[in-house]
C-alpha cells in the first residue's frame, strides 16, 4: 500500500454508499451542486452497477442503481441516505448549491458545538449536510 502524496487529500478509507433509482441523475447533482469528482462508473445492461465519486478534501461516495434483485445485501431504499461532508469552506459549497437551485432543507447556520453547516436534498431524497466540523479528536 502506498502513502498519499504530501499536500493531497488522503485516500478514502470510509465510503458512504447509496442505492439509487437513477444513479446518473444523483452523480450529476453531486458533481454540479456540491463539487464531487466522478472517478469511476461501471454499467451492465444500461444500469450503473458501481460508481465512485471523490470529495476533493478527502473521502468518497459509492453508488449504483437499485433493482438488482432481492438477493442484493446492499438494497437500502433509494432516497434514504444521509451523509455529512466536511469542507474548509462551507459558505462556498452553500453558494454553489444555491446557484444551481439545489433544494436546501436546512439553511446555513452555526451550531453550539462549533459547526458552520447546511443541508440539501438530492433529486432522489438523500440529504447531504455540508459543514466545517471535523469531529472530536481521537482519545
Amino acid at each position: 500500500m502506498s502513502a498519499h502524496e504530501a499536500g493531497s487529500p488522503p485516500v478514502p478509507s470510509v465510503w458512504h454508499c447509496l442505492r439509487c433509482s437513477d444513479s446518473r441523475r444523483v452523480i450529476d447533482w453531486l458533481v454540479e451542486a456540491l463539487g464531487f469528482v466522478e472517478t469511476a462508473c461501471h454499467t451492465d445492461d444500461g444500469k450503473i452497477v458501481h460508481a465512485e465519486l471523490l470529495w476533493p478534501e478527502g473521502g468518497g461516495v459509492m453508488l449504483g442503481d437499485s433493482g438488482r434483485g432481492s438477493a442484493d445485501p446492499h438494497a437500502a431504499p433509494p432516497g434514504s441516505g444521509l451523509a455529512y461532508v466536511v469542507t474548509v469552506d462551507a459558505d462556498a459549497v452553500y453558494a454553489r448549491a444555491n446557484a444551481v437551485g439545489a433544494e436546501i432543507v436546512m439553511a446555513m447556520h452555526d451550531t453550539d458545538y462549533g459547526d458552520h453547516t447546511f443541508s440539501a436534498r438530492d433529486p432522489e431524497g438523500n440529504v447531504w449536510s455540508v459543514g466545517q466540523y471535523r469531529g472530536e479528536p481521537a482519545p
